[in-house]
């Protein structure tokens, strides 16, 4: 049934092929900048769909399918449970697919650990959400352009053209966040899973993370986080939509707050970074 489902999709995608580079990207922020330096060269398809976990999402057979035809893969690169997982799969399927290592020129940030998981050192773990800051956006842009160009040199000129305008884009949209946070005091922010710790580093923000390694907190880290919550006058609780908010409405009650969705994995980029600033904002007035 497996072999039959496949050779049917096999002929679906066939027939909708263009020549058109078929580019596939495991997250949707990074399919962003393959559509904006691409343009109308590339086809690109996104593995992990909007509100799925790369930490633990897994392909489906129509993805398979689409991935033995790509000629190009766009990876995380940083650590993301889902490539370590499904990469040698990945490569084994389509022996002439072509990888680019997004992070590549990306200067990694480990984990911070707070107080509140004191008995745990991340084990040297960096944070892999590094596209989350305007400037490394700029690193993945230009990776991107690079590995465009040697897929398809016929049009190397449109993706550089591409390029400089997104990197115009992306300079000014990180003027425009750091305008925005100057009049903000209170710098410190609290969320359930840490992903936003590029940007908290990026704009001089501090993030409070709660959970660690997607488990499920104690008691007594639950109370920490009560505790350090109401020491910084913290009434939100950010979450993303991939995770349980669960124990982030828990915590939200005891500190008489809210809990707040801003989307680490949103595939409209820079409105993405925008809302998040405001909604940053508003939080730590």
């Amino acid at each position: 049934m497996l072999l039959l489902l496949a050779l049917f999709l096999n002929g679906c995608v066939q027939q909708n092929e263009t020549t058109k580079l078929q580019v596939v990207a495991s997250i949707e922020p990074l399919s962003y900048f393959v559509k904006r330096i691409g343009g109308t060269h590339v086809d690109v398809s996104v593995m992990v769909p909007p509100g799925g976990n790369p930490h633990s999402y897994e392909p489906t057979p129509r993805q398979m399918v689409r991935l033995g035809k790509a000629a190009l893969f766009i990876k995380v690169g940083s650590g993301v449970e889902f490539e370590l997982d499904w990469m040698h799969r990945f490569l084994s399927l389509n022996r002439k697919l072509k990888v680019l290592n997004a992070v590549e020129g990306v200067r990694l940030l480990p984990i911070k650990s707070e107080e509140i998981h004191e008995e745990s050192h991340h084990h040297g773990r960096n944070d892999p959400h590094y596209w989350l800051s305007p400037s490394n956006g700029i690193v993945i842009a230009k990776n991107v352009e690079h590995a465009l160009i040697l897929a398809d040199p016929a049009h190397k000129n449109d993706y550089v053209k591409n390029r400089i305008q997104l990197v115009d884009e992306l300079q000014s949209l990180n003027r425009e966040i750091q305008r925005k946070l100057t009049a903000v005091t209170n710098r410190r922010f609290l969320v359930f899973h840490p992903a936003w710790g590029y940007y908290a580093a990026a704009f001089g923000l501090e993030q409070i993370a709660v959970e660690e390694e997607g488990k499920s907190l104690t008691p007594r880290q639950m109370q920490r986080v009560i505790n350090k919550a109401k020491e910084n006058h913290i009434k939100v609780v950010f979450v993303s939509p991939q995770f349980s908010r669960a124990q982030a409405e828990t915590i939200a009650r005891e500190i008489s707050g809210v809990t707040r969705s801003v989307d680490p994995l949103a595939g409209d980029y820079q409105e993405n970074l925008r809302r998040a600033t405001t909604t940053f904002i508003e939080s730590m007035q």
